[in-house]
């Protein structure tokens, strides 16, 4: 259902690569809701994903660009200005890859030249994004530029490895960056911390099947999805929100304000020996 929160706005979505993308979804229901988007990843995704025929679909042009690099960035804010024909309402910043992840490094055995590159990727990318925006004065008044983030910038996750010390520059980049657009320029600036997500990048994580089952048994509202990501993106682009601005924002179901559920707490108990004593409580063999 559309309810035409984004008629008349431009945006950008950097990262969509198949339909398994948060990206993708988040283009698909920008343009529903009435938007006019273009459509950005590295020329290797675009060669080699799907995002062509996204583009098809949706009639947005998909700009190929290295998002470390700043002025291919420029020039994908230029180009968007030019076709759709004005200043960019919203920009979404779903871009994330390790190198360490992909092979296999430990957190205590970490590649340094990897780890930069896991850094500039995942996170420098954004702060490298709004920069060449802000020199350029590409985003209109009260626009909202969002990144994708996750929970372990503030807790340990197992096996989400030197991505969490990047998902903490990101947000970090958000509340400093957001301030300075904010008042300058009344661009506002947030992360959305999703649940974990199957999606082609995460993937890659180790355990992530586990990861998920057990974010789904801690939420009280369960796990949210791809789809319903892209909602809370869109709401976030709209003009719903435009006060809302250097804040990492929990879309998880509840998971981020849980400490033990009984889902979780009964498949732990399943995991043991147990013996019940006569008064009720747990005895564990």
């Amino acid at each position: 259902m559309s309810y035409n929160l984004l008629k008349g706005k431009r945006g950008i979505i950097f990262g969509a690569l198949n339909d398994m993308s948060i990206a993708w979804k988040v283009a698909e229901r920008a343009v529903e809701e009435g938007a006019t988007i273009t459509l950005s990843n590295t020329p290797v995704a675009v060669r080699m994903g799907d995002v062509s025929k996204l583009g098809e679909k949706l009639g947005a042009e998909v700009i190929p660009a290295d998002a470390t690099n700043v002025d291919d960035l420029e020039m994908v804010f230029q180009r968007s200005m030019d076709v759709l024909g004005g200043k960019i309402d919203f920009v979404l910043h779903s871009i994330g890859m390790s190198p360490n992840v992909r092979k296999k490094r430990l957190y205590d055995d970490i590649d340094y030249d990897l780890l930069n590159k896991t850094l500039d990727i995942s996170a420098v990318s954004f702060h490298k994004m709004i920069q060449a925006a802000k020199k350029l004065d590409a985003i209109a008044d009260y626009g909202s530029i969002l990144a994708l983030s996750y929970i372990a910038a503030q807790r340990t996750m197992f096996g989400y490895n030197d991505m969490a010390d990047a998902k903490a520059l990101l947000e970090s980049i958000a509340r400093s960056f957001g301030y300075i657009y904010g008042r300058e320029k009344h661009v506002r600036i947030n992360t959305i911390s999703q649940s974990p997500t199957q999606t082609t990048a995460g993937s890659g994580v180790k355990g992530m099947s586990s990861l998920m089952d057990f974010a789904n048994r801690m939420s009280p509202l369960g796990n949210a999805d791809a789809d319903e990501c892209a909602n809370y993106c869109i709401v976030m682009f709209s003009d719903l929100t435009r006060k809302v601005t250097m804040q990492n924002l929990f879309h998880d179901g509840g998971f981020s304000s849980m400490g033990m559920s009984l889902r979780a707490m009964d498949q732990y108990e399943k995991s043991f020996d147990l013996y019940r004593n006569p008064d009720g409580t747990i005895q564990y063999g």
